[in-house]
Order: structure tokens, then sequence, then C-alpha cells
């Protein structure tokens, strides 16, 4: 593929991403396939000739598209969101043909740098404590996480940081705090309070590829003393070393993490943050907010139903009153139907349903028709259960 055919090709495929991400509400959120679907539908080993870029777009919708669950379905409601933006899209077609490998602030200066102004960018936005900031020489700094395992909640608690940070602090304890969801929360004052008692940490984390408009991944990490990382992950060959490492003005990235490379992923929230600018951002999250209360006042209002937990972000868990076994058939029921997507967790010894706010596209209309659709299948579920 040359260049002008790149830019034909390039062109087709930001129609049919634009395309896809117009119609998804058309298509079903959960696919129906089962396990082992995929490799009769395509041949056993690469083509000794090139295809055509149409046959491939053609494989798609044919093979990929049915097996694909729409995590950016207004009716997909599962685990906890991940970010979606166009601004973020166009930022990552640019971090693929940069390509640089940022190890070093020398492997590439700009991917060194937009990342520390991004993460002291996103810091201010939370109120983080300037400790925890790199600008002015700071011993502190954040990075951006590759993730290797997500640890979310299951129902969206929220440790008391002023009650267990002193306690960390007095007996020498390190505090790591991890607001994978809900971090993206705190730039909205409303919320900050969250946060407080996060000066006791010596870290903390949260993922902006969930909640905050930046496709995956992306997870912001900060530290009080960069040290602790650079110390233990230090990774200095000849090959590598250069003429500006040890001027104190600079950060090689290499040593804030296991992996050597890393992508250029502060490309991606500069154009969030300046194409939706804080304002954009926090309407955002209290939509997302609002919409969750909106469907916890359904469910209320509803005597067969119950609220496990308080509401505080975009999470409701709820359930039918009674056994686990009724909730149990209840989400096969709706996860069968394939109409909403949803799923479960465990608090205590009941079996909850999790309904959390997740598409970017997502409306008042769904969450109606999401209960509606719930109602419907509960009614159906206790009928049975009685017979």
């Amino acid at each position: 593929m040359n260049a002008s055919e790149f830019r034909r090709r390039g062109k087709e495929m930001v129609d049919y991403v634009a395309n896809y991400m117009e119609g998804i509400e058309g298509r079903q959120v959960y696919p129906d396939v089962e396990p082992g679907y995929l490799r009769p539908l395509i041949p056993a080993a690469a083509p000794q000739e090139p295809d055509t870029f149409e046959d491939i777009i053609n494989d798609v919708e044919k093979i990929i598209m049915p097996g694909v669950t729409h995590w950016h379905s207004p009716y997909f409601f599962a685990y906890f969101p991940t970010a979606s933006s166009y601004p973020a899209m166009l930022a990552d077609m640019l971090c693929g043909a940069i390509g640089c490998i940022g190890f070093s602030w020398a492997a590439s200066p700009a991917c060194t740098e937009l990342e520390t102004v991004m993460m002291d960018w996103l810091g201010k936005m939370l109120e983080l404590p300037k400790a925890f900031l790199n600008e002015k020489a700071g011993e502190g700094g954040g990075v951006i996480q590759m993730v290797a395992t997500l640890g979310t909640t299951t129902c969206c608690s929220f440790d008391n940081l002023l009650e267990v940070g002193p306690i960390c602090n007095k007996e020498d304890i390190w505090l790591h705090v991890d607001a994978a969801y809900a971090g993206s929360a705190f730039i909205c004052p409303e919320f900050r309070h969250l946060l407080n008692g996060v000066e006791f940490a010596d870290s903390f984390n949260f993922n902006p590829h969930k909640w905050l408009l930046v496709n995956f991944d992306c997870s912001a990490m900060w530290v009080k003393k960069r040290t602790d990382l650079t110390g233990a992950f230090r990774l200095d060959p000849t090959y590598l070393k250069h003429s500006h490492q040890d001027s104190g003005l600079i950060t090689d990235y290499r040593h804030w993490q296991i992996p050597l490379g890393r992508r250029f992923r502060s490309l991606k929230m500069w154009f969030v943050f300046r194409m939706y600018g804080v304002k954009g951002l926090q309407a955002y999250i209290r939509k997302h907010v609002q919409l969750s209360h909106e469907f916890e006042s359904l469910v209320r209002q509803d005597p067969r139903f119950e609220i496990c937990v308080e509401v505080i972000l975009g999470l409701v868990c709820f359930r039918l009153k009674g056994s686990n076994k009724v909730n149990e058939a209840l989400l096969q029921r709706i996860n069968s139907a394939k109409k909403i997507h949803l799923v479960p967790c465990h608090l205590r010894d009941k079996f909850v349903l999790r309904f959390a706010i997740c598409s970017r596209t997502v409306e008042s209309a769904h969450v109606q028709r999401a209960w509606e659709h719930i109602k419907e299948l509960a009614a159906d579920v206790l009928r049975a259960e009685r017979e």
C-alpha cells in the first residue's frame, strides 16, 4: 500500500468507523456465537499472495462483527465504561503514524515531554496535592501506565482515606490508591471529596480510558517520589544512554516501568482535553451520573426490586427481592434476549445485578427502554417461579 492508496483507504476506513459508531444502536449488543466460531471461517494459514483491501473489509463484517460485543452500544450496561471519542481515535491514528518507541527522552523528546505535561494537566483537574506533580522540578510525577490487569470493585465502594492514610503514614506502610473507574469523576467539584485523604498516599492511579473519553489504553499513575520507581526499574545499557540523561531536565520513562518501549499515548489525552475542555468532560460525567440516578429511581418505584448499595456515580446495583436463584434466572433471561447486556456481582451472600452507564451515546430513552425490558423479563421469571 503506497501513500496514494493509504489516503483513499484511510478515508474509507474513517467512513466505516463513523458509520459503525452512528449505527451501533441497531446492532445486537451481544453476539450469537459459540466458542470456536471463527476458526472455520478463515483459512488455516496466512495467504501466500496478498488479499485485496475490499476482501478484508468485507470479512470484517462477515467474520469479525458477528463475534463482537459492542461495548459502545447505548444498550451496553455491563462491567464499567470503556472510553471512546472521535478526538482520541484521531490521536491514535497519529500515534500509529509517528510510531516512536518512547523509552527515553532522546528516543523522542515530544513523546516524553507531552506525557509529563498531560499528567500535570490531569493532576490539576483532580486537584491532586502538588507533591504528585512534575512541574518546577519537584520529586513527584505521573506516568501513563500500560494496563496488565484491571482491578475494579464490584459495587463502586470507597475506602475512607482519611482513616486509612494516617495509620499507613504512622506505621511507614506504602499507601497506593487505585481509583480505576471513579477517578474520572474527581474532576467534578461535587465528587472531589471522595478523594480526600489522597495527600497521605504514596501513589495514586486511575484509568482515563474508562470514563474520560480517552480510548483504551490509558492508565494514569502518580507518585510522590519518583525515585521509588526509577530506583527499582532503572535500565541503563550503553546503547540507551544519551547526553541529556543526567542533566536533571528530562525524564526517561523506561525507568518508570517494566517494559522498555511505550506508545505516544499522551497524544490522546492532549486531543481530548483540548477538544472537550474541562467543562465538556465534567458535563459528560454528570450526565452519566444523572442517568444512573434515573435508573435507580425507576427501580425504587417497583416494589418487587431493591437497591443494594448507595448509588454514588454511574453504577446501580439492584436485584429482585427474594432468592439468589430468581436473580440468576433474571440475568440469564436478560443476557439470552441480547437486547441489553448486564453482568452480576456478589455482595456478601447476595447475587446482584449491576447496571452501569457506559456508552458515550446513551440517553434517557435507552435507560427507560432497558428498564421496561427488565420489568417484562422479571414478570416472566416470577410467574415461572410460582408455577
